[in-house]
C-alpha cells in the first residue's frame, strides 16, 4: 500500500491536497448528484473552504501555543535551529495564509447568504440572535487575522532572522508577537463558540 501511494505521488503534499479535493468532489457528486448550477451547493462549497481554512489556522495557532512555544525552553540549544530555521517558517507560512483564506471565504459566505451587513453591524436593529452571534464571531476572526498579518508575522520575521534587524530589535519583537499569539488563542475560544452557535442554536 505504501509503495502504491508513493507511486501516485503521495510523497508531495500538494498532490495529497489535489487528490483530497478530487475525492471530495467525486464522492459529493456520487452521494448527492450535485448540480454545478445549484447556488446552495456553491454556498456550501464556500462554507466548506471557510471551515477547512479555519481548521488549518486555529490548529496551527494552538500548535504554536500548546506545543512549540512551551517546548522551546526544553530543547537543547544546538537543536533549536531545526525549529527556528525549518519548522517555524513553514508553519508560519500555512498559518498566515490560512488566516487570510478563512477571513476571505467567511466574508464571501456572509455576502452569498445575504447577512454580511447584519453580521458586521452585530445584528443591531434586527433583534439579535443569529446575526449578533455570527457578527461577534466574524469580528473576533477579523481582529485575529489582523494580529496575524500586522503583529505576529512582522515580528516573527525578525525573531526567526527572515529580515535584517539589530539584536535589540530581534529581542524586542518577541513580546508583541507572543502576546498577540496568546490574545488570538484566548479569542479563538469565544470566536469558535459564536461561529458554531450561530449555525446550531439560532
Amino acid at each position: 500500500m505504501a509503495d502504491l501511494l508513493e507511486k501516485l505521488g503521495f510523497a508531495k503534499l500538494e498532490n495529497v491536497i489535489i487528490y483530497g479535493l478530487i475525492v471530495a468532489v467525486v464522492l459529493a457528486l456520487i452521494a448527492n448528484g450535485i448540480a454545478l448550477n445549484d447556488y446552495n451547493w456553491w454556498a456550501f462549497i464556500v462554507r466548506w473552504l471557510h471551515v477547512a481554512s479555519g481548521v488549518m489556522w486555529i490548529g496551527l495557532l494552538w500548535y504554536f501555543n500548546f506545543v512549540q512555544t512551551p517546548s522551546m525552553p526544553k530543547i537543547p540549544d544546538d537543536q533549536k535551529p531545526a525549529v527556528t530555521k525549518v519548522i517555524a517558517p513553514t508553519a508560519l507560512f500555512w498559518f498566515r495564509w490560512a488566516a487570510l483564506s478563512t477571513l476571505i471565504f467567511g466574508l464571501i459566505l456572509a455576502w452569498m447568504n445575504g447577512y454580511i451587513v447584519q453580521a458586521l453591524t452585530l445584528g443591531i436593529g434586527s433583534g439579535g440572535g443569529k446575526p449578533t452571534a455570527i457578527g461577534i464571531g466574524m469580528w473576533l476572526g477579523i481582529i485575529m487575522a489582523y494580529n496575524v498579518w500586522m503583529i505576529i508575522w512582522p515580528n516573527q520575521q525578525k525573531i526567526l532572522g527572515l529580515v535584517q534587524c539589530t539584536p535589540e530589535e530581534k529581542k524586542a519583537a518577541a513580546k508583541p508577537a507572543g502576546m498577540a499569539s496568546r490574545f488570538n488563542t484566548m479569542a479563538s475560544i469565544p470566536m469558535l463558540y459564536f461561529m458554531v452557535s450561530a449555525q446550531n442554536i439560532f
